[in-house]
């Protein structure tokens, strides 16, 4: 058991150090961002399990030094040491879900803001505002941030003009078009065909129209016996023009005590967002 606990811990450490190697090796600003954004949460898991597995596997060592089995001790301490471990996985499982995301979003924003170095020219290049950005985006790229599906960063080296665009995921869910290829497919009226009973499912449409191409369809889901369905339709916030707004922040509780939080550039870009946002639907 020691040795396992040590091979545990050990790995634990392997896998934390590669991690951060694997990030180091990037060279790439934005490919560190979709590495981190796609990887980190999920290695720092595999990491907190084997601590959690290492630390079931030491408390099980506890007064293994007796010379007579004891099969009462032995169920005790097997208990003792699966709670042990489960405690531990439970905990980082808790400070993963409520704690780090913050310290991952700044993390994020970092390698997202830092300024870009054109490579041919060596100049550093400047974020456009929201505003600015518009004349570098083609009609698709505009209508997948009008609806918060994908947030686009246009970077420019004002010496030389060159320009560089960069694709981020934006603060609500569409899917992609199978006609444009955009991601701006976005639910638009949802149907119940059969409502749900006590002894059997229900059937909804969901109706789906592009924001760019205008391409339609429909998509039919199942729903849960004994459940009513009932979208939450958030009010309508009213916000003032203030040309003296740098960022706007919005943060939304849930009743099950989720929270989100978003960033946007204009008073306006929340306005439009908070009139989109659907709790379920967010991501």
């Amino acid at each position: 058991m020691i040795i396992g606990a040590i091979f545990f811990f050990v790995l634990s450490i392997i896998i934390f150090i590669y991690h951060q190697l694997r990030i180091s090796m990037i060279s790439g600003f934005k490919e560190k961002y979709d590495y981190i954004r796609n990887n980190e949460i999920k290695v720092y898991k595999i990491s907190f399990i084997c601590i959690a597995v290492a630390v079931a596997m030491m408390i099980n060592t506890y007064g293994k030094g007796s010379l007579t089995f004891d099969p009462v001790w032995f169920f005790v301490r097997s208990f003792i040491s699966v709670a042990g471990g489960t405690l531990v996985g439970y905990i980082a499982s808790l400070v993963l879900q409520y704690y780090y995301p913050t310290k991952l979003n700044k993390k994020l924003r970092k390698w997202r803001y830092t300024p870009r170095i054109n490579a041919e020219t060596g100049n550093k290049m400047r974020l456009l505002s929201e505003d600015e950005e518009d004349v570098h985006l083609d009609e698709g790229m505009k209508a997948e941030e009008n609806v918060f599906s994908v947030d686009y960063d246009v970077w420019i080296d004002e010496d030389t003009g060159y320009t560089k665009i960069e694709k981020y995921p934006g603060h609500l869910e569409a899917l992609q078009c199978g006609n444009c290829g955009f991601y701006t497919l976005k639910v638009v009226r949802e149907e119940i065909i059969e409502p749900p009973t006590e002894t059997k499912e229900g059937e909804l449409i969901k109706h789906y129209e592009c924001k760019y191409c205008g391409s339609v369809r429909a998509t039919q889901f199942h729903i849960a016996k004994e459940e009513s369905y009932e979208g939450f339709k958030p009010e309508k916030s009213q916000f003032k023009k203030n040309a003296l707004v740098s960022v706007v922040k919005v943060e939304i509780h849930g009743s099950s005590g989720e929270r989100k939080a978003y960033t946007f550039q204009t008073v306006e870009q929340a306005k439009s967002f908070l009139e989109e946002f659907d709790f379920e639907k967010a991501g």
